[in-house]
C-alpha cells in the first residue's frame, strides 16, 4: 500500500521557519522525483519545489527561492521542505508528490497535505 505522510505544517508567525517532512511507503522511494505542491483557498495547486530522485537537482517556484529548500534521505524514504523567512501568502495546505523518474504511468502518488499558516 502506497503511502505519502506529511507532517510538520502549523501556525506561525511572519518571518518564522517551519520544516515539513514526507515519509514515503510502498514504493521504491529512491526511484522518484519528489515535490511539494501547495493549495490555498480559491486558488489552484501550484507546484512549489522539486528534487531529483538522486537529490543531485533541485527546482524552486519564483515565489519562494531563496526561502525555502527541498532535500531528501533515501536512507529514511523521507522528503523535506525547510521553510525560512514565511510570508501570509505562503499560507496553505502543503502536498508531497512522488513522480516514477522514467513514466508518470509507473507511479504518481499524492499525500494527504498538510496545513501552513502564516499569520500574526
Amino acid at each position: 500500500q502506497v503511502q505519502l505522510v506529511e507532517s510538520g505544517g502549523g501556525l506561525v508567525q511572519p518571518g518564522g521557519s517551519l520544516r515539513l517532512s514526507c515519509v514515503a511507503s510502498g514504493f521504491t522511494f529512491s526511484r522518484y522525483a519528489m515535490s511539494w505542491y501547495r493549495q490555498a483557498p480559491g486558488k489552484e495547486r501550484e507546484l512549489v519545489a522539486t528534487i531529483t530522485s538522486s537529490g543531485g537537482s533541485t527546482n524552486y517556484a519564483d515565489s519562494v527561492k531563496g526561502r525555502f529548500t527541498i532535500s531528501r534521505d533515501n536512507a529514511k524514504n523521507t522528503v523535506y521542505l525547510q521553510m525560512y523567512s514565511l510570508k501570509p501568502e505562503d499560507t496553505a495546505v502543503y502536498y508531497c508528490n512522488a513522480e516514477h523518474t522514467i513514466a508518470t504511468f509507473l507511479g504518481y502518488y499524492w499525500g494527504q497535505g498538510t496545513q501552513v499558516t502564516v499569520s500574526s
